[in-house]
């Protein structure tokens, strides 16, 4: 009985002094690597101010602003995080390695995500377009009513939603049709081979002249198109803004119907001969 509680004095011991050698050893340690987390984590907050405002200043999109912020944020605190368990003691090669390998998983499985994410930040970044601009893109038109980092929204002209994932919509094709200040109108006109050039073009040039949202720089343009099957071809030009644009191209095709009606200009229609044969005689 004697020699056992003697055996176990002796363990308490040992593990009592490595207790007392662990504290002496670690304590130096764990206390600079919590003076170094602390600072380290307000410095990353004084650099993640500074840098919302200078993105700010520069004009960078709200939606990409606050991502690359939290991006920067993130990235720094995953390094001060790795540094400051490697301060205590702890081998963070595993560590970074699992780490690793984690991502890459992630990443593969995330893959349209991650490819929806880099096509937000190029978008946002080089703006083909921004709010309130009228797209034509993957198959789909409407107003861009909101660009997020992963996903583009459109209102389509009968107000249905459609919502594109940006991964598509950076690598295609973009026509951005509000893009500029003015927008050219394209009206086809046709009358009979027995109308005046000449009378129907200063017919369609006065039109031009009368609508006040046309404008007079580029010039209104009334051209000779074609020898058509049943009528001769005219096509008129015009330069609107481009918030006049369906207001101009409505008004005109009907103005045009009424001038031409008004000044005897005939507008043929498709007319076919039919000839019956009766075999019987």
């Amino acid at each position: 009985m004697e020699n056992e509680l003697i055996s176990s004095a002796s363990k308490f011991s040992k593990h009592y002094d490595t207790a007392i050698e662990m504290i002496i050893v670690y304590t130096p340690k764990l206390l600079l690597a919590l003076i170094v987390l602390f600072v380290g984590l307000w410095v990353i907050k004084v650099f993640s101010r500074g840098l919302e405002k200078v993105l700010e200043a520069r004009r960078v999109d709200v939606s990409l602003r606050g991502f690359l912020v939290s991006f920067a944020s993130i990235a720094f605190k995953l390094v001060l995080v790795i540094a400051v368990i490697d301060m205590v003691g702890i081998k963070t090669t595993s560590f970074v390695a699992i780490l690793g390998a984690a991502g890459l998983a992630i990443g593969l499985a995330l893959q349209g995500s991650l490819s929806n994410l880099a096509g937000g930040v190029m978008i946002l970044s080089f703006r083909p377009f921004k709010t309130g601009d009228y797209i034509i893109a993957q198959g789909e038109e409407g107003t861009v009513q909101r660009i997020d980092v992963f996903t583009t929204w459109l209102n389509k002209l009968d107000n249905r939603r459609v919502i594109l994932p940006n991964g598509p919509l950076a690598s295609g094709a973009i026509i951005n049709v509000t893009a500029e200040e003015t927008r050219r109108v394209d009206i086809a006109v046709g009358v009979s081979y027995n109308s005046d050039i000449d009378q129907t073009r200063k017919v369609l040039l006065e039109l031009a002249e009368k609508d006040a949202r046309i404008l007079k720089t580029p010039e209104p343009f009334v051209g000779l198109a074609e020898m058509g099957d049943s009528s001769v071809n005219f096509t008129f030009r015009v330069w609107c803004k481009c918030e006049d644009y369906w207001g101009v191209y409505f008004d005109t095709n009907e103005a045009v119907k009424k001038a031409l009606d008004a000044n005897k200009l005939e507008i043929p229609f498709p007319q076919r001969d039919i000839h019956l044969y009766n075999h019987n005689q």
